[in-house]
């Protein structure tokens, strides 16, 4: 029994999507009352689990017991409790989600390139996985403001993470002349390093194995309680971008020309 982890919502920020509430894979939540996420059964949630809120839209779930300064009540000893490997369940399946965060997929050549290679990855490894016994999904998510990025911990765009984990190891970056664009300020988005050689967009062979490596090899972990602050570079971007969202023109003079050079 988990007494001191399990989810809480926020139900003022709640939108009632319902994901929480139909992937839970430890089926903590009352689907009766779907989308309402209403916790029925947190003793069944797993010691550091944090399956639904990776997948909140809104940010609106936080777990009693991860640095919210709050305890339930009748805290005691119990049985040691297994950690979530965010890839597998107490019902025996093994679940790999594959998440693309990125800025934009209507100008920027970097992230309109990176989705459609890895795109193609996802075609061929989920078969693949599925063989193996994996459970695969596989979300696209648009960090359209600084409060979304913010909740998804977004460091450079595009990311791929697999079970809450970035493929990449680090964050490296070079100008990108279509979100500068965008924005109406110099933003720097992500590169990626392969094989001694430096890329814009992924090749398919990298995105694979990255993909791979993380289901099998358990790529080093990222804290979710680390101390994270938006990028200065991605704060000049939406601060940017609103900007131009408000101009007289309603954007017809701030169009990107990326796509068109």
């Amino acid at each position: 029994m988990a007494k001191t982890w399990y989810p809480v919502i926020d139900y003022l920020a709640c939108v009632e999507c319902g994901t929480c509430v139909s992937k839970c894979p430890h089926n903590v939540y009352d689907k009766a009352k779907a989308p309402s996420p209403v916790v029925r059964r947190p003793e069944d949630c797993i010691d550091h689990c944090h399956d639904c809120k990776n997948r909140c839209p809104v940010g609106a779930i936080i777990y009693v017991g991860d640095d919210t300064c709050w305890t339930p009540p009748n805290r005691g000893a119990g049985p040691k409790q297994i950690p979530c490997s965010c890839g597998s369940a107490e019902d025996g399946i093994k679940r790999v989600l594959v998440e693309y965060l990125y800025l934009d997929l209507l100008a920027c050549d970097r992230c309109i390139g990176t989705e459609g290679v890895l795109d193609e990855v996802m075609i061929t490894l989920t078969p693949a996985l599925q063989l193996a016994g994996y459970e695969v999904e596989y979300e696209k998510i648009k960090m359209d403001t600084a409060d979304i990025a913010k909740r998804y911990r977004f460091l450079s765009s595009p990311t791929i993470r697999v079970n809450g984990q970035d493929v990449c190891q680090s964050v490296a970056e070079n100008s990108c002349g279509c979100c500068s664009d965008l924005s109406g300020t110099d933003v720097s988005c992500r590169i990626f390093e392969h094989d001694g050689k430096t890329y814009e967009v992924p090749p398919k062979d990298m995105l694979a194995q990255a993909i791979l490596r993380a289901v099998y090899g358990r790529i080093g972990t990222t804290g979710c309680c680390d101390a994270y602050e938006l990028p200065a570079n991605l704060e000049a971007f939406y601060k940017g971008k609103e900007s131009k969202s408000n101009c007289s023109c309603k954007g017809d003079c701030c169009l990107p020309m990326c796509r068109h050079r």
